[in-house]
């Protein structure tokens, strides 16, 4: 037997065992896969060159190396904004551009229900008011509709998230900002290389803030950046960034503007996210293609539904590859149970995130001294987020590096919530 005969008797083999066990892998049976999924991220010697230049360069800081320069010049090209500011992490980046903005003590910003706590805690960290309207079932995005009713004279920023790499509807956001004459921080942290009408996200708003934190598409382990086609936006967000410092600084070095912080990103940082970059495009590619195989089979297994698109979306990023899950098309069986039983399938999925507007730390920190003027129970009652306590209970998430995977590991995904809706009465009920 030639090695070509032998592969293909070992995988006839497989699916012939496989075809003969038809319990689920939770119970005992055999596993619908045992491959692990791709890692990331994705090094070679392009990172290990550039970690070398720096450190032997002995210009370890954007002060005195060109790296960071460099990086934010050529992010600037790619997602085509007229400016871009390297920060040390995406968190740092939406701080920052808070305060480029003049958001202060006092002010509402409103933002989504389901995010990451980066997105609230910078909102904390101005001692302002978080205003949150509730999510879009069908795209896991701020719901726009919803957004001009929270608006009061008090609304400073409107900070949509482009949560999973899809795209918050901006046409319409963009619209109300326009109309309220309230600025648009886009939170795009992780949206990287994502489109609006041809347009990368992070770059429609006054400003967009980016995460380049270990889990992202493009990564350095942490960093961040802001984009902005406004030159008096960066050149504020720049200084805040650097203690106060502006760019151009008087002779002695030691002149400040403003108050500020050091959220400098290093240059080892921007080294790496330029080699990273040589591979951002054609990663982003593949996920586009398996997002799209593996959603044309997800949506015809009832009670699976693939977060939708706005028809402005020409290029959703897919940090994540979101669904929702419904128990009655799976004899009733919870999340939690149907998550196990894909687990031992060999699919990592995870549930996602919990209703952020109702974490006891947010009462916590609304009901400090900071925060006197500010009514906690009339405030609870504005940020009520039904829709968004259904999509915390219902949601299903395949990370980045899962679409890195081939078409047959799609299949394969398919498959496992198949076998598990066809076998859901042997799972426990609980």
């Amino acid at each position: 037997m030639n090695r070509r005969n032998f592969v293909g008797a070992a995988a006839a083999a497989s699916v012939s065992l496989h075809a003969a066990d038809k319990r689920l892998a939770v119970v005992g049976g055999a596993p619908v896969r045992t491959e692990p999924f791709p890692s990331w991220p994705k090094v070679g010697a392009l990172e290990e060159k550039a970690m070398l230049d720096v450190v032997r360069s002995g210009k370890w800081f954007r002060g005195w190396g060109k790296q960071v320069e460099r990086f934010e010049q050529q992010y600037a090209r790619l997602t085509g904004a007229r400016h871009c500011l390297a920060t040390a992490n995406g968190t740092s980046a939406l701080f920052t551009a808070l305060n480029a903005l003049g958001v202060e003590p006092g002010d509402e910003v409103i933002l989504p229900p389901y995010t990451f706590v980066a997105t609230l805690n910078v909102i904390f960290l101005q001692h302002a008011v978080p205003v949150f309207v509730d999510s879009d079932l069908d795209t896991f995005q701020i719901d726009a509709k919803k957004i001009d009713g929270a608006i009061t004279a008090r609304t400073k920023a409107i900070m949509p998230v482009h949560l999973g790499g899809n795209a918050a509807d901006l046409d319409a956001i963009l619209a109300i900002g326009a109309k309220s004459g309230i600025p648009v921080i886009e939170d795009a942290c992780q949206a990287h290389l994502g489109e609006w009408r041809g347009r990368k996200l992070g770059t429609l708003g006054a400003a967009g803030a980016f995460s380049f934190q270990n889990s992202k598409n493009l990564n350095s382990g942490e960093g961040g950046a802001v984009l902005s086609n406004d030159e008096g936006i960066i050149e504020r967000c720049y200084a805040f960034h650097n203690n106060g410092r502006p760019r151009r600084a008087a002779a002695d070095g030691f002149s400040y503007t403003a108050s500020g912080a050091n959220l400098r990103m290093t240059e080892f940082q921007a080294a790496i996210l330029m080699a990273q970059m040589s591979r951002l495009e054609e990663q982003a590619r593949m996920r586009d293609q398996n997002a799209a195989y593996l959603t044309s089979m997800l949506g015809e297994i009832p009670g699976i539904h693939p977060a939708k698109q706005y028809p402005g979306c020409t290029r959703n990023a897919y940090h994540l590859y979101m669904f929702r899950y419904e128990p009655a098309q799976f004899a009733g069986r919870p999340r939690s149970v149907f998550l196990k039983a894909l687990q031992a399938e060999g699919i990592p999925a995870s549930s996602g995130y919990s209703p952020l507007n109702e974490e006891p730390f947010v009462k916590a920190a609304l009901t400090t001294r900071a925060y006197r003027d500010v009514n906690f129970a009339k405030w609870q009652e504005r940020n009520r987020c039904p829709v968004n306590n259904r999509l915390c209970g219902e949601g299903v998430w395949l990370s980045q590096q899962t679409l890195l995977a081939t078409r047959r590991d799609m299949d394969q995904i398919a498959e496992a919530v198949r076998k598990v809706q066809s076998l859901a009465a042997e799972l426990p009920s609980a």
